[in-house]
């Protein structure tokens, strides 16, 4: 019989290292508070992209959640052309 792997989180799973998945964590986290705010602020995908200065395929992938197509310093740039700041907070592992 074949043993089960269990893992914290879906990232440690996807991830090959403990810093890789930390990495991918807040990426995602990012990505969901920004798509958060195009929802509430109820702007359409070309009107969001405008305001984030990204294309509007770009927002397509943010609001999709691809991860995989965000760096945390893209992120970043992107909270900031909406008058977000962003705070980073280290907590014990």
């Amino acid at each position: 019989m074949k043993k089960i792997e269990t893992y914290a989180s879906v990232w440690d799973a996807i991830a090959d290292t403990p810093e890789q998945a930390a990495n991918l964590r807040a990426r995602a986290e990012l990505m969901q508070q920004i798509a958060a705010i195009v929802k509430e602020s109820g702007w359409k995908q070309a009107e969001a992209a405008t305001r984030c200065g990204v294309t509007q395929p770009r927002m397509n992938d943010l609001l999709r959640g691809r991860v995989s197509r965000f760096s945390l310093d893209a992120l970043v740039n992107i909270a900031t052309a909406i008058g977000r700041r962003v705070h980073v907070e280290l907590e014990a592992a």
